[in-house]
């Protein structure tokens, strides 16, 4: 491990003369926390990706109760004909767009949970996303999110913020703990090339560690060596792994792809998280909404392949979620409105429950028109919290939510 550690370091960006100079303050952390966590501990850490539908996907057009004639009657125009439902159970099945995921439905790699929601919720898109992202009752306004409180408890004082990256232009409230928040990044190569210029190569020339009295700066000068480090290291191991997978070309399947790459890297990076755009269909929502259901079976399916090529998959778990549903009735432009619970994917190869975890949405009753929640989605945070990441769910959560079987 010796050796390794040492051609490591020695090839690192970090340790090139023409990278950026590392701080004083952090050459601790050059020996060991970047470092790749298999080398460090000889196999590898548990992963999870976190995927969000943004928009507020339609569930009921996504997981087709294809035997209920409510859900006819109330669509129809835009109900999926029974007859192009991909159907895998007597009673639900897929849109015909989402093929991919059927088969790793039938590989016994997806979990499905229904009625996925919280209490009193709220139809507001960034209300009700603040929420999932924060795990906050919904009457309640909290500043930090749920993964980036994990970040908080697990990575002890750790000034790394690769241990979380989104692949996006903007960190989300998801990441963002008190003490440690993640990365957001589109692409290591474009990070990369950012940390290289200005006002990073100033802050080279002007800071080296000394804590300044200014607090503000002090801290915003951290901040900034801190991300330099992090792209550094992102940039050099994702040169380790190049994936011979073929991805849909959109921007969520370069996103899939991007983080497929960094996994098969052995990045130490234990959460991942990108969204989705566009699920917000008010208006001719069919085809556009399946449109968007091909992409992120497409990709996702591909995602899956890539992880197992390079030999990740077991110690991945994948989630897919949107901030709420649509309504059951249609709407007078061929779409739907927003609503309240929906469906949500866990993909992963240590299932406990494959297929669907609990029945369909009961149509027969509805709260003012809307799909009504049975599952809150904290209690599939606290699993996976407890069980995937073995963590304190309930410090994290500020609150006991019993877990669920599904991993």
């Amino acid at each position: 491990m010796e050796n390794h550690r040492r051609k490591f370091l020695k090839q690192s960006a970090l340790a090139t003369a023409g990278s950026f100079l590392i701080p004083g303050f952090l050459k601790a952390y050059e020996q060991e926390s970047f470092l790749p966590h298999n080398a460090l501990r000889g196999n590898r850490e548990k992963v999870l990706v976190m995927i969000q539908l943004s928009g507020g996907n339609d569930g009921l057009n996504t997981i087709v109760p294809y035997q209920n004639d409510i859900y006819y009657q109330r669509r129809p125009r835009l109900a999926i004909p029974k007859s192009e439902v991909i159907k895998v159970t007597d009673e639900l099945g897929f849109n015909p767009e989402m093929s991919p995921l059927k088969k790793l439905y039938d590989e016994g790699l997806l979990t499905v949970l229904n009625n996925v929601g919280y209490p009193n919720p709220d139809r507001s898109h960034f209300r009700s996303m603040d929420i999932w992202h924060s795990a906050s009752p919904s009457d309640q306004y909290w500043q930090h999110g749920w993964l980036g409180r994990y970040l908080d408890a697990t990575c002890g004082g750790s000034p790394n913020p690769h241990m979380a990256v989104e692949v996006d232009n903007a960190l989300s409230l998801a990441l963002k703990g008190e003490h440690v928040k993640g990365l957001a990044m589109s692409h290591p190569k474009k990070l990369h090339r950012i940390v290289s210029g200005e006002p990073f190569r100033s802050l080279n020339k002007h800071y080296h560690g000394e804590p300044l009295q200014n607090a503000s700066m002090d801290y915003l000068y951290k901040t900034m060596a801190e991300t330099v480090s992090s792209a550094n290291y992102i940039y050099d191991r994702s040169q380790e792994y190049t994936t011979s997978i073929s991805y849909p070309n959109h921007y969520f399947g370069r996103n899939l792809k991007t983080i497929a790459g960094l996994i098969g890297s052995g990045l130490n990076t234990k959460v991942y998280y990108t969204s989705m755009n566009g699920f917000d269909t008010h208006v001719g929502q069919k085809g556009k909404q399946k449109k968007l259901l091909k992409q992120y079976s497409e990709a996702l399916y591909a995602f899956v392949r890539d992880l197992k090529a390079s030999g990740s998959f077991e110690d991945t778990l994948i989630v897919t979620f949107s901030e709420f549903g649509r309504r059951v009735d249609q709407n007078a432009s061929g779409g739907t409105d927003h609503g309240k619970a929906n469906n949500l994917f866990i993909v992963g190869k240590h299932l406990k429950k494959p297929g669907f975890f609990n029945s369909g949405p009961d149509l027969h009753q509805l709260d003012e028109g809307d799909l009504v929640h049975q599952v809150d989605f904290r209690r599939i945070y606290a699993t996976l919290l407890g069980q995937w990441l073995q963590s304190d769910a309930q410090a994290i959560l500020r609150g006991q939510f019993e877990p669920l079987p599904f991993v």
